[in-house]
């Protein structure tokens, strides 16, 4: 990720800038009055007559210099400038003040090493500029854990988001757990000394650096940044949100108590009932793909909800709302929450493109039952995230899946 290169500064203030020249043709407060550009003072020790007092009536003072015509008009101009420039300072200040915020946010975040051991082997980073996130996301999140306790922690969820160049989008490939994949047999060992079993197993012999390392491997992708999510502190998350609504496609009692209905349709679920509902998996025919699925439709919904309610303009909503986020997530050390706000401030979720790794389906291999990929759609997909051009291979996918449909 690019540096952020320190933190922004207010200008100190130089002299004081020449006035501007007054363009020809435009009467100034000089041309209306005499050279001081105040208004004549009447003669002696008299003050100015009031309307009609003097001589020949009907104005202000006589005299022989020109007649005194009130009080200057506000100078809306100069008044205008000085606003402007408040409110530049104004805005300037507050920036420097929500990037001190978001720095305390960064110092906040949980950091693990997620390339701990990865050296040699790891696919080129092909396109300055892209940026490719491992999001992992599980129920009981332990990257840290000795080796000999890796498989207390395992990954419920594995999306690799990629965000082109422009990062004006992002499309978010979810990868099964079940997907039966070479896993290499150390951090530092080459990807042809691999054996094959679910991804998910990756955890269990080598921790997170060893699921990234995987990854690396199966779809030759550069990897620039980890960040583990805690769905069970998402709770938090959505409660801070006012919960989200998620859609329901079929009725459904969860497997987990307190073995909550889930009504077809539209619910709006809070912290607690958005977590459970994504767990499901078992009661529907499509299963795991199923709760892939759900947890696209979640993240979605967390960031519809807080890009219309109003939670990124008020700064009490916007702070509990940034705080749960960062009780939820451990990133890599060198992941900057400050970068990704200025990098990606354009983001939305209408922007998002959500995808599943292509697959043709589970097959029982050694008894066990797993998903097994579609080697050569899988690798144009990669191959198109590699080189940042991604909206291409959805395009031509899009029509290749029309064309079916339509012959």
């Amino acid at each position: 990720m690019p540096g952020s290169g320190g933190r922004a500064s207010v200008p100190r203030a130089g002299g004081r800038a020449a006035a501007p020249s007054r363009p020809s043709g435009r009467a100034g407060v000089g041309d209306r009055y005499p050279s001081d550009g105040r208004p004549p003072r009447a003669s002696g020790s008299g003050s100015v007559p009031p309307r009609g007092g003097g001589p020949g009536g009907g104005g202000y003072g006589g005299g022989p210099g020109r007649p005194y015509r009130g009080k200057p008009k506000p100078r809306w101009g100069r008044i205008a400038l000085v606003s402007g420039i408040a409110v530049i300072i104004i805005g300037m200040i507050a920036a420097i003040s929500l990037y001190g915020y978001a720095s305390n946010l960064d110092d906040d975040l949980k950091r693990t090493d997620a390339f701990s051991e990865i050296t040699g082997g790891r696919p080129a980073k092909e396109v300055d500029g892209t940026l490719n996130v491992l999001l992992v996301g599980s129920d009981s999140r332990d990257p840290d854990a000795a080796k000999d306790a890796q498989n207390a922690w395992r990954a419920d969820t594995l999306i690799l988001m990629h965000i082109p160049a422009d990062h004006q989008s992002a499309q978010l490939v979810s990868i099964p757990r079940d997907l039966w994949v070479p896993i290499p047999t150390a951090n530092d060992a080459p990807c042809d000394s691999a054996r094959r079993a679910k991804i998910n197993a990756a955890f269990a012999f080598g921790g997170l650096p060893r699921a990234v390392h995987t990854v690396e491997c199966v779809t030759d992708v550069h990897i620039d940044h980890v960040a583990a999510i805690d769905f069970g502190g998402f709770r938090e998350v959505v409660d801070a949100l006012g919960g989200v609504d998620l859609k329901v496609e079929q009725t459904i009692t969860s497997i987990h108590k307190p073995h909550r209905v889930f009504h077809k349709g539209t619910m709006h679920m809070n912290g607690a009932q958005a977590l459970d509902w994504i767990r499901q998996r078992k009661q529907f025919p499509r299963g795991d793909f199923a709760r892939m699925q759900h947890q696209q439709d979640f993240l979605k919904a967390v960031m519809d909800k807080a890009a219309s309610t109003g939670t990124l303009s008020n700064p009490g909503k916007l702070n509990d709302f940034l705080k749960s986020v960062t009780a939820a997530v451990t990133v890599d050390q060198d992941f900057s929450l400050t970068d990704m706000a200025v990098q990606f401030r354009n983001l939305r979720s209408s922007n998002l493109t959500f995808l599943t790794s292509p697959n043709v389906g589970s097959q029982n291999i050694d008894g066990q039952s797993v998903v097994v990929s579609d080697r050569e759609k899988a690798l144009a997909l990669y191959q198109a995230m590699a080189a940042d051009k991604m909206s291409e291979w959805i395009a031509a996918n899009d029509a290749a899946s029309s064309g079916q449909s339509g012959g």
